[in-house]
């Protein structure tokens, strides 16, 4: 594991200012080559649907990988970049570890809940800083006022990071009990489902209106760059190269924390 980051540090050595390759001012990039200035080997990337679509697809637009056509209305999947051997697919956030783990993929851009829960055998190069939100444990207000999260023994909980809420309850002593479901995760404790829930938060404006209170933070979250090991090896000059140009652009967009 720590020898295959060192490889790929290795080829991250900052362009020189005024080298065509480096950023300046929001202004888009040429396509990207091999670190080497070889052409650019053939590559996917997997791009999550919903919230961090707009600004993973104007990431990469910064560094001349053009997908805004995956922006429209269209129902393809599949979109190319144009002028560069690249495509990107659109998939579910959840599914981007599993179609960068296997090859599906090169690149992927998946909020980091999604990776701490799967645990998937990725290189996770870059924070791209955007998409920002919180895992929270949440409970009805009025249990809010007479509990004390310090006595908790044995809970119901309602979630659908069942990975995450086992490992932070059983680091914690408590016994709990789990209800997946796969949305509306609030509705839960106030039907009588679940005592808690485990869920992301961004403003807590959901939380709010259904009545429900954070009591407890798991873990914070932000898109993070992931990259197939394999193409660590197999095209690791490109893989290097378009590492240190979205590692170099973030600065220059203004994208937004909370997507």
């Amino acid at each position: 594991m720590v020898k295959r980051t060192v490889l790929v540090k290795r080829f991250l050595a900052p362009l020189p200012f005024g080298h065509p390759g480096r950023p300046t001012g929001g202004v888009a990039l040429p396509v990207p080559t091999g670190y080497d200035g070889s052409p650019m080997d053939p590559i996917r990337i997997a791009l999550p649907k919903g919230r961090n679509l707009k600004p993973s697809v104007a990431l990469f637009r910064a560094i001349g990988l053009d997908f805004t056509e995956a922006l429209g209305d269209s129902r393809k999947l599949i979109f190319d970049a144009p002028g560069a051997p690249a495509s990107a697919i659109i998939v579910r956030d959840a599914d981007v570890p599993t179609y960068v783990e296997n090859g599906a993929a090169d690149f992927g851009v998946s909020g980091a809940d999604q990776l701490a829960e799967q645990r998937r055998d990725l290189y996770e190069p870059v924070d791209l800083g955007f998409g920002y939100c919180r895992l929270v444990v949440a409970e009805p207000k009025e249990l809010s006022l007479r509990d004390n999260p310090k006595e908790w023994v044995h809970l119901k909980v309602a979630t659908k990071f069942v990975g995450i809420t086992e490992r932070h309850f059983a680091r914690r002593g408590v016994q709990i009990e789990i209800i997946k479901l796969y949305g509306s995760i609030e509705l839960a404790p106030l039907v009588g489902l679940s005592d808690r829930i485990v869920d992301l938060v961004s403003t807590g404006a959901t939380l709010k209106q259904n009545g429900l209170v954070e009591v407890e933070q798991i873990m914070e979250a932000t898109a993070r760059l992931v990259v197939n090991r394999a193409s660590l090896r197999t095209k690791r000059a490109t893989v290097a190269r378009i590492i240190e140009q979205v590692t170099a652009a973030l600065p220059t967009l203004d994208l937004p924390k909370y997507a």
